[in-house]
């Protein structure tokens, strides 16, 4: 608490140093990263709670004897359930306040997992997953639109991508604890690692209630006066903060303007919204159609398909895609605000092709090869640079983007549709995975994945143009949803 007094006293000192000192080059306002920092663990329980499967699912099938079909429903109906918390969650944050929403977050994974940890039959973790996968729509809208809407221009690219980092923590801490919990007998282990995940919601929600609200959504709401204290707290200089409080009037204006039959009437009129929101739909589809989620959900099923046998080897395996996915993320939280966001893509979606490919080949050609230390090995590999290149680019990017080019009137309901093709576009791919490589075998699988990256290079390097260094409000011109 001490350390946030004083980043609170801080923050206006930044922002009034005399103009010899700072003019040019002044100092960036830790407080924001405070703040977005503070919004986006919820994002690590999300990343924890979808992929705790991946190894629970092991244990599960043993004490409960869940069949291939029970499990594949059970880990991708989460994406799926999600819908609701993502459809929900722009209604809840215009209405509630960003700062709400992620209190209300936090409850859905307090309460699912629960149910889960506590469940006898298969019926009570459907109905435990359905709870914790609203929580998943909600904070895959909200960490985002928080992040972004804190930020100002200079950090806003950092700032934005901390959900996705966040996101892999989770998964990564999910992997440890299916790793740590193996050991035990089969009934008690898979409880463990859903409880693990329960604990920090309580805290997490009660932390979030010392952020300060949206900026933006204070300006909606006509709380000019709150808008500016807080943007005098979150902006680099005072003339920042004036600049970015008259920004979002101007916005706010234009939507009052057309009041009468609400904003989306824009979407049938005005072919520059038609663009962004067919810009974040196409996003969020080749994130997940790219199959990141097969891997996240079903690495040890890859890779004992890969000749790997020992279970304690294919989860601590998993424990290395999990470090490996979310160390890669740093790599795009330091570049998005220095390189830009357009190459970061155009690299991630390359490579992740080029992985596929060779994932694909290893299993094509080598695929009924068992106990074999080198066809493994190339497979882990493989299954590395795949998560290491989606994470530069598109695991965070497709968010940043997104959250960025929305009109500010739309962008609540607009992260909300690209969540829910998002999560529709992971239900299929991981409700279908077992089922699909059934059916075109693995090496087809992951054939088919690559050409689904292929096609997302070409739509990045025809369709969007750079938004690095860019106001939020000036993306109304870029895009020309004005």
């Amino acid at each position: 608490m001490e350390e946030q007094h004083r980043l609170d006293a801080e923050a206006p000192l930044l922002a009034t140093k005399p103009d010899g000192a700072a003019s040019s080059s002044p100092a960036r306002n830790r407080y924001p990263f405070f703040c977005a920092v503070l919004a986006s663990m919820t994002s690590v329980l999300m990343g924890y709670n979808v992929a705790v499967t991946s190894g629970a699912q092991i244990f599960m099938a043993e004490d409960l004897g869940l069949s291939d079909t029970q499990i594949e429903l059970l880990s991708g109906a989460i994406n799926i359930y999600s819908l609701v918390g993502a459809l929900l969650a722009g209604w809840t944050s215009d209405r509630l306040g960003r700062r709400l929403t992620i209190v209300i977050t936090n409850g859905f994974f307090l309460v699912g997992p629960l149910i889960m940890t506590l469940a006898s039959g298969y019926a009570a973790l459907m109905a435990g997953r359905f709870i914790a996968g609203i929580g998943v729509g909600y904070a895959l809208v909200i960490a985002p639109i928080y992040a972004a809407e804190i930020a100002p221009a200079s950090s806003r690219g950092l700032l934005s991508s901390l959900p996705e980092i966040f996101i892999n923590t989770g998964v990564m801490l999910s992997y440890m604890a299916n790793f740590a919990f193996s050991a035990l007998p089969a009934h008690l282990s898979w409880r463990l690692m859903f409880a693990a995940g329960v604990v920090p919601t309580v805290f997490l929600a009660a932390g979030v209630l010392t952020m300060p609200e949206s900026p933006r959504w204070l300006a909606m709401k006509g709380r000019t006066d709150e808008a500016k204290a807080v943007l005098d707290r979150t902006s680099d200089t005072l003339a920042e903060s004036q600049q970015r409080l008259q920004e979002i009037q101007e916005v706010v204006i234009t939507s009052s303007d057309g009041a009468g039959g609400g904003a989306w009437k824009e979407v049938a009129t005005k072919a520059g919204v038609r663009r962004v929101l067919a810009t974040v739909l196409a996003l969020q589809f080749f994130q997940q159609a790219s199959g990141i989620d097969s891997v996240v959900l079903y690495g040890p099923r890859v890779l004992s398909m890969a000749g790997v046998t020992s279970n304690t080897l294919l989860l601590g395996l998993n424990v290395l895609f999990g470090v490996a996915k979310a160390g890669s993320i740093l790599i795009a939280m330091v570049l998005a605000d220095r390189v830009g966001r357009r190459p970061l893509l155009l690299v991630s979606a390359g490579g992740m092709t080029a992985s596929l490919l060779v994932l694909g080949s290893v299993f094509a050609a080598f695929g009924g090869a068992k106990y074999d230390a080198v066809v493994a090995a190339v497979a882990v590999a493989a299954v590395v640079a795949f998560v290491c290149t989606f994470s530069v680019g598109f695991g965070p990017l497709a968010w940043v983007y997104s959250s960025e080019i929305l009109p500010l009137r739309l962008r609540g309901q607009g992260a909300g549709l690209g969540t829910a093709m998002n999560r529709v576009m992971s239900g299929i791919v991981t409700m279908t995975f077992i089922s699909l490589y059934g059916a075109i075998t693995m090496a087809g699988t992951f054939y088919l994945y690559a050409a689904v990256t292929a096609a997302s290079f070409v739509f990045i390097y025809t369709c969007l143009p750079e938004t690095r260094g860019r106001n939020l409000e000036d993306m109304e011109l870029l895009f020309r949803t004005k």
